[in-house]
């Protein structure tokens, strides 16, 4: 339901069982996935049709977002919670496009998004592309190994494209931003997307197909209304919402006319 996924534990790699990550990366038209990922995908697009365009309206709004942020606001530093599997377009691709000096680290802790990690993930050579093998639910650890490639008294772009949504817990998903952000200095913006349950923008589907995954495939997930999504941007001390707010990710500073989809996105910025 997401591409981003930074809560397994363990580091055993497990075939045996459908993966949000090689889902993810089925749905996109990715290789890296295997039968059992395939099958629930199959099953979970035959429930909720919308999710192949939620899937590559994520994936655009991603490419759109680190634009705007490096070419339009000068960042030059990212922090990219819950990459998921390599594919094209991925953030370093993108900001060192436009700016080579830019620095770039990824966190996950799924095993073979470590394995893709270290063989795909390449730099520029005036910019720092690295990969932190660590869980979205301990935010001092990414903070503390992420420091050894980015400077955290310069301005940082935080990226948690369809992360919290792992996050059961409203709550903790929430103290999990604020103690991020509270680490980054003015300046630095947090993106994320998020699933919702919304119905105007054809979230209702997202019950049942969220009920069938967390049966069916690792790790749970949940969707959320957009009040509950506008919390981590509303309730996190010193944001400001960059226009046009929190929106569906598809109709983010997107060509007039884009399709809403049950997945929202925003970027914000601290004072």
């Amino acid at each position: 339901m997401t591409d981003g996924d930074a809560v397994t534990t363990g580091s055993r790699l497990d075939t045996s069982v459908a993966h949000n990550a090689r889902v993810w990366n089925y749905w996109i038209g990715g290789r890296d996935n295997y039968e059992v990922d395939q099958r629930v995908g199959e099953h979970v697009a035959g429930m909720f049709p919308v999710i192949r365009e939620v899937a590559r309206a994520d994936r655009e709004f991603l490419a759109r977002a680190v634009r705007f942020l490096a070419a339009g606001q000068g960042i030059r530093q990212f922090l990219d919670v819950g990459t998921g599997l390599p594919t094209v377009e991925n953030t370093h691709d993108i900001a060192q496009r436009l700016a080579p000096e830019s620095r770039v680290v990824y966190v996950d802790n799924d095993p073979i998004v470590l394995v893709h990690a270290r063989s795909l993930l390449t730099s520029s050579p005036e910019g720092v592309t690295d990969y932190v093998d660590a869980d979205v639910h301990d935010p001092d650890t990414i903070l503390r190994r992420a420091a050894d490639t980015l400077d955290l008294e310069r301005p940082v772009a935080l990226m948690m494209l369809g992360i919290l949504n792992f996050v059961l817990d409203t709550g903790e998903a929430l103290d999990i931003v604020r103690r991020l952000m509270a680490a980054l200095p003015s300046g630095s913006h947090l993106v994320l997307t998020h699933p919702t349950t919304d119905a105007e923008v054809g979230g209702a589907g997202n019950v049942a197909a969220m009920e069938f995954w967390n049966a069916h495939a690792t790790p749970p997930i949940t969707a959320r209304s957009r009040a509950e999504i506008a919390s981590f941007l509303d309730d996190v001390d010193g944001l400001d919402l960059v226009e046009p707010g929190l929106v569906p990710c598809s109709q983010w500073r997107a060509e007039p006319g884009a399709a809403p989809v049950p997945q929202f996105g925003a970027v914000a910025v601290k004072r």
